[in-house]
């Protein structure tokens, strides 16, 4: 079953929001009130909508019973909320996340989690309805970038690579707009909200986008990108995330499991057979 929460909901508390997700007049119990039934036990999973919700689908749908579970899908529309409602319980695990915007929120929130091991990558892409390629970007040319800190780095990477800015070393820490050492076409950097950035398509030359969000607007990564960043050896893997109160848990071991088996790779290639989602195992 699947829930779905917008970012139109912003301004009400991130408990309210997720109280009001069930249907009537029915409350969401908290993850920590389901109980088990009958051997089945119910996980509540925070996800975004593409392709996170879609792997969980079919994994309920095809591979849960048989393991003893039942996944209670809660769609988010941002990056926020589902690491707000997994640290007040209202959640049992989120997946949509990978490593560096992981430990960049842990870091600046304090959360107490830990996760499993990555099981698919979205390549970020350099997206443009001005532009047919970036020879073509103009001096003083607009770029939408994300202003979430994880994903900023790896825009930035990005357009390092490809040859349009270069970035200062930073050791381990990750690269912000301040690290920006040379910018030859003098690109104007307008930091967005990453859910907004296909919205700002239209208003700015080229556009950094997530995978998950250009999928929701139903842009093709492979086919409609400028450049996609590539899957080998990429550390951008989305994970299933946890507290870690629950790192014994048997339940979430097991949808771990699933995730990462053969029918999920398996799905994944089928589903996304030109790379716009990539299997990380």
């Amino acid at each position: 079953m699947r829930k779905t929460l917008s970012t139109l909901a912003l301004t009400t508390a991130a408990a309210l929001v997720l109280a009001s997700c069930g249907s009537g007049s029915e409350e969401t119990p908290a993850a920590d009130d389901v109980a088990e039934t009958s051997g089945v036990t119910t996980l509540q999973v925070g996800a975004s909508p593409v392709p996170h919700a879609e792997i969980l689908e079919f994994v309920d749908e095809e591979l849960a019973e048989n393991a003893g579970l039942d996944l209670d899908i809660v769609t988010f529309d941002d990056y926020v909320l589902p690491n707000t409602a997994l640290a007040e319980g209202e959640l049992d695990a989120n997946y949509f996340q990978h490593l560096p915007y992981f430990e960049s929120q842990v870091e600046e929130q304090g959360y107490e989690f830990d996760h499993f091991e990555g099981v698919h990558i979205e390549p970020l892409g350099i997206y443009s309805e001005k532009l047919e390629s970036l020879d073509d970007v103009p001096d003083g040319g607009t770029v939408g970038i994300t202003n979430d800190p994880g994903n900023q780095a790896r825009a930035l990477d990005l357009l390092e690579a490809n040859d349009l800015i270069t970035l200062e070393d930073t050791g381990d820490a990750l690269p912000t707009l301040l690290d920006v050492a040379e910018n030859p076409k003098n690109l104007d950097l307008i930091e967005t909200a990453p859910e907004q950035l296909v919205r700002a398509l239209p208003d700015v030359d080229l556009a950094i986008i997530n995978g998950n969000f250009a999928l929701e607007a139903d842009l093709n990564p492979a086919e409609d990108s400028l450049v996609l960043e590539s899957g080998e050896d990429n550390p951008y893997a989305n994970f299933l995330a946890f507290r870690s109160e629950d790192k014994d848990s048997e339940a979430l071991a097991t949808l771990d499991e699933l995730l990462h088996s053969a029918d999920v790779k398996a799905f994944i290639e089928e589903r996304w057979p030109n790379g716009e989602v990539l299997p990380a195992f």
